[in-house]
């Protein structure tokens, strides 16, 4: 998506602060909060003490969305923000169908029944959740059930759903999903992270996870603290943070953007569906600024750098070197990439606005 004059470059640089923040660690981004939006986060602090919304998540795959509500609720609290991923709403229910014991499993199907309204019969929609039909595609009614369900099973709090709408023919739903599932007379907004194809590119093909918590890096993009080296393979590895595992590639990254290609296509055209409807607030959050004028915009810390690891065979330790990292974006624009908290900072900025705070 295009810089307009309606989502224009935000700019994160604050007159007056000039200190360079850690933002790999929960105090460093602390400090950076406090300092480049300390105003607008008590704000929204406040808000949360009596006040809650809905933000309907939009980004293509692998833009990061859990990382910044992992932030938000870093700042917030979770007590203050849910997260309501349909992904995972769905993976949950067809476990508890499939392998769940008798007694959950009916309870369960019986508070969905009661739910569902739908073209399809209900018995037609479960078959289609389990994979027991392939004639039938899990229809947004059944969504819509499952996600009620997970709602009203949640503490009241700001929720952020994340991949719904998820088709194009989902939007409608997506406008009055607020009142369907009769959560209170909360504002809505539609809130798009715009990341280039090759950012996503390369944040597959080099991403790695702990084989013990799944937490993902990136060889090149999102290092740990420690690197080591495999001198029979001759391969440079991540060690988790946590687990001193050694970590691996996910299965089908190699191939990059081109495995999920179909999907980010979708993505792409449900984003720009929902920014051209009106009356409907709507922020949009850009991940990355041109090269050229990137300093303008945002400090250099903010801007994800590139690592590359030489073996130092006589101190027997691997150098960690790193670099600007630059790529081009959709329109061929050579752009850098900021770092999660900037792009949050700038939704940070926007969102009492949005809110009427």
């Amino acid at each position: 998506m295009k810089y307009t004059d309606e989502f224009p470059i935000f700019s994160t640089k604050v007159p007056g602060v000039t200190e360079r923040f850690d933002l790999s660690t929960p105090e460093g981004r602390a400090a950076y909060f406090e300092a480049k939006a300390g105003n607008e986060v008590r704000m929204l602090a406040d808000y949360f003490m009596d006040n809650t919304f809905i933000a309907y998540l939009l980004a293509k795959k692998v833009a990061g969305k859990g990382t910044y509500i992992k932030l938000l609720r870093e700042i917030f609290g979770d007590e203050h923000i849910g997260h309501v991923s349909i992904g995972d709403v769905i993976r949950a229910a067809h476990a508890v169908v499939e392998s769940g014991d008798e007694k959950e499993k009916k309870k369960f199907i019986e508070s969905l029944r009661a739910g569902y309204r739908g073209y399809i019969s209900f018995d037609d929609a479960l078959d289609a959740l389990t994979g027991r039909t392939q004639d039938k595609l899990l229809p947004t009614e059944f969504t819509l059930a499952l996600l009620k369900q997970e709602v009203d099973t949640m503490p009241v709090k700001s929720l952020f759903v994340d991949g719904f709408p998820r088709e194009l023919d989902q939007v409608s739903y997506a406008l009055f999903f607020r009142d369907l599932i009769n959560y209170r007379d909360d504002p809505d907004v539609f809130i798009a992270i715009d990341v280039p194809e090759a950012v996503i590119d390369e944040r597959m093909r080099y991403r790695v996870v702990c084989p013990v918590c799944q937490t993902p890096r990136n060889t090149k993009l999102l290092t740990t603290r420690d690197v080591s080296y495999d001198e029979k393979t001759k391969e440079f590895y991540l060690v988790c943070d946590e687990h001193g595992e050694r970590m691996v590639p996910k299965e089908g990254d190699a191939a990059g953007i081109e495995s999920i290609r179909e999907r980010v296509d979708r993505d792409g055209k449900l984003i720009d569906t929902v920014f051209s409807l009106h009356g409907v607030p709507r922020i949009l959050v850009h991940n990355a600024v041109p090269a050229s004028t990137a300093l303008d915009y945002v400090d250099d810390y903010e801007i994800t750098p590139a690592y590359s690891y030489a073996w130092d065979e006589k101190e027997h330790k691997v150098i960690v070197n790193e670099s600007p990292w630059t790529v081009a974006d959709d329109e061929g624009v050579e752009v850098v990439s900021l770092l999660a908290p900037a792009v949050l900072l700038a939704l940070i900025k926007q969102l009492p606005s949005v809110l009427g705070v």
